[in-house]
């Protein structure tokens, strides 16, 4: 008895000094909270957890609540300034589009480029024959990103490809998120690194500040981009995985889009993957766009890299905008639906003055807890008459928009806050009407494979199957 009273003793000065120092954190992270405040409801919610239980809501607040990326904003400047887009001097530019979509050309900090070729790549099977050939032709360099990477099928087919090319003398480099490829074996690393590749996770230079302030597992590098020999890139919604080839038996097809984009335009995706190379190594890689550039064809295209880093919330101010804008058509395609307020009221109004607003989700979940947050924003959509088809023909992947006849955008933005401002995305929009047609097209045929929503189907859910998805609903800003 004697003992055990001295140890705990001994023990309430360490006690003491730890709460003290959760006590502290607390502090910090009320003020951060309160100088970089949002949204005033979102910020009362902390300070009131962080005041009344400091315990764990600093370590919460850490992962989830503090966003801080001057590192990676001076990362881009440094890229940037070194080796802007020489669109100009090769008069690539697309002015007269850029005078069209002003919000989009200032929140890429991109220009409209003019004279690319852009084909639609519909489903794993027309991607990945496209990106195994074009790495087949590669001379100089290959740049590859993705979100996820598995050590299946079609990620050791993805893996040869390069090995191949790295062992032919073309430089390739390699970045791979550490949350979506957190089960991404050692071997296959190692396996591409003997060949002379260089392989590096987003994060691997940062990993400290996972456990000190700010933790960054939460801002995700969610960006699919390969870029070969600077002239030919690879953008959409596609990992690397034997599921996005419909070989899941969980989930059967896979219905998802990506782009195969040629020309200027490529120097973007080139001048993206280098921002991140050098946030994730710290090395500049110093490899230039080919000059001249080639226009290999007519599209006008605008690359769009958002994330935690820029100064305003790009993305969501890119997409509000061409709501703002729709007058005959919108319509939205995403896995995942989990629009803030700010999204919400802008596909009211534009539903309100006559606009056909159609969302396409999946029938099915992936993530279940962002499955039913989507439903609940769903069933609201329903109810303030706006369309809403869920696709039964497998599971539904693609990120794609399409508004009038005037633009569409494929890439790898999801309509949901995280997408719209924690993780770091790429989006391709073209006005091109050639790709509008096509994309038009793709959606028709997908709407047919969708049953829709109805509001007597929204109005006849149980108290149980309302209750769950709407408190599901309340983590919204974090899923």
């Amino acid at each position: 008895m004697t003992s055990t009273l001295i140890a705990i003793a001994e023990a309430i000065p360490w006690i003491a000094a730890l709460l003290f120092a959760n006590y502290v954190l607390a502090a910090v992270c009320a003020i951060r909270e309160v100088i970089a405040s949002r949204t005033a409801q979102g910020s009362i919610a902390w300070l009131l957890s962080l005041a009344f239980l400091p315990f764990p809501t600093a370590l919460i607040y850490l992962v989830f609540g503090w966003k801080h990326f001057d590192s990676y904003a001076n990362t881009r400047l440094e890229v940037r300034h070194a080796r802007l887009l020489r669109s100009e001097e090769l008069a690539v530019i697309d002015r007269d589009t850029g005078r069209e979509w002003p919000v989009l050309v200032r929140a890429a900090s991109m220009p409209f480029t003019d004279g690319n070729q852009m084909d639609l790549l519909i489903n794993g099977e027309a991607t990945f024959d496209s990106l195994l050939a074009g790495i087949a032709e590669a001379r100089s360099s290959i740049f590859v990103q993705f979100y996820i990477i598995h050590d299946d099928e079609i990620g050791r087919r993805f893996a040869d490809a390069l090995i191949e090319r790295a062992k032919a003398g073309v430089d390739v480099f390699l970045l791979y998120d550490d949350v979506g490829s957190n089960d991404l074996p050692k071997a296959y690393k190692d396996r591409l690194q003997d060949a002379g590749i260089q392989v590096f996770s987003f994060n691997q230079r940062h990993r400290s500040l996972r456990l000190f302030g700010p933790m960054r597992i939460n801002y995700r590098n969610h960006r699919k981009n390969v870029v070969v020999d600077g002239r030919v890139a690879w953008t959409g919604g596609l990992n690397v995985g034997d599921e996005y080839l419909g070989k899941s038996e969980r989930f059967g097809k896979w219905r998802d889009t990506h782009v195969r984009i040629e020309g200027p335009a490529v120097s973007a995706l080139s001048l993206v993957f280098q921002e991140d190379w050098l946030w994730a190594t710290g090395e500049t890689l110093g490899i230039e766009t080919p000059s001249p550039v080639e226009t290999p064809g007519e599209s006008s295209v605008l690359v769009m890299a958002t994330g935690p880093a820029d100064k305003v919330e790009a993305c969501a101010i890119a997409y509000s905008d061409i709501i703002h804008e729709a007058r005959e058509r919108l319509w939205v395609v995403s896995p995942y639906f989990v629009p803030d307020t700010d999204m919400r009221t802008a596909l009211y109004a534009a539903a309100m003055r006559g606009v056909d607003v159609r969302i396409m989700l999946p029938e099915k979940p992936d993530h279940l807890m962002v499955w039913l947050a989507s439903n609940a924003h769903a069933d609201a959509m329903v109810l303030h008459n706006i369309s809403v088809y869920r696709y039964t023909a497998g599971f539904l992947h693609q990120k794609v928009l399409l508004m009038d006849d005037r633009i569409v955008s494929v890439g790898s933005v999801n309509f949901d806050n995280r997408s719209f401002a924690i993780n770091f995305e790429m989006t391709a929009w073209t006005p091109d009407p050639k790709m509008v047609g096509e994309v038009e097209a793709m959606l028709v045929e997908d709407f047919k494979d969708c049953r829709k929503v109805t509001r007597d189907e929204v109005n006849d859910r149980g108290h149980i199957e309302r209750f769950i998805p709407q408190a599901a609903r309340l983590l919204s800003p974090i899923l």
